[in-house]
């Protein structure tokens, strides 16, 4: 029987990874081609406009405002490599968004405390909160606070494995419907491109305004 969580396993006999690299040559670095390419283009403006709407919320350094747009970038083509076939999901597996989350949270909790701990403090405590429910409020506000990482780990992963069990199970159906199979992979490949994108923006913009929040 096949297991269903298989497109999931990173030992397989014919992984290529590694060819993922050319498709960040193809797409990203603009100083190895003579032009920009109509890809180039459409993406230097998305992210031109990603820059203007950060800018828009806070007005922050351009260094600063690089750091969340570049991390947007690095989820979406992560995201779009896994479409293609042989390669390994890595945002599929928890440690991938783990690995970005834990330690963005952990630095502006660091700093956070460090240098604005009586800002930090404040926030325990919601205003005109009840002198009896201050104790509770504070666990409260503790427990949200330290679930955060977690909830962008489960957020990114949920919906990558979710998007690719939907084409595995797809693919199993009877090759009598081989048209209708057809269309429908084509219309959920459109839908993961789609979501890939929406996930790198939302796990981008949360870390920003988890930012925001110790400013």
């Amino acid at each position: 029987m096949i297991n269903l969580f298989m497109i999931f396993d990173p030992i397989s006999k014919f992984s290529f990874n590694w060819m993922s690299l050319i498709f960040f040559l193809i797409l990203i670095p603009l100083n190895y081609w003579l032009t920009f390419s109509r890809w180039s283009m459409l993406w230097f403006n998305i992210l031109l406009n990603f820059y203007k709407n950060f800018k828009l919320i806070n007005n922050l350094f351009l260094n600063k405002i690089f750091i969340y747009i570049n991390l947007m970038s690095l989820i979406f083509f992560c995201n779009l490599m896994n479409l293609f076939p042989y390669i390994f999901p890595s945002p599929s597996h928890m440690i991938f968004s783990l690995s970005m989350a834990l330690p963005l949270w952990l630095s502006f909790m660091i700093w956070s405390y460090i240098n604005n701990l009586n800002h930090m403090l404040s926030h325990l405590v919601p205003q005109n909160t009840p002198i009896l429910l201050i104790p509770l409020m504070i666990y409260i506000e503790l427990i949200s606070n330290f679930i955060r990482p977690l909830t962008l780990m489960i957020r990114l992963t949920a919906n990558i494995i979710t998007g690719h069990l939907l084409m595995f199970l797809l693919n199993k159906l009877n090759f009598s419907m081989i048209l209708l199979i057809i269309l429908i992979n084509l219309m959920m490949i459109l839908l993961e491109i789609s979501i890939s994108f929406i996930q790198a923006l939302v796990f981008s913009m949360l870390t920003f305004m988890y930012s925001k929040e110790i400013e």
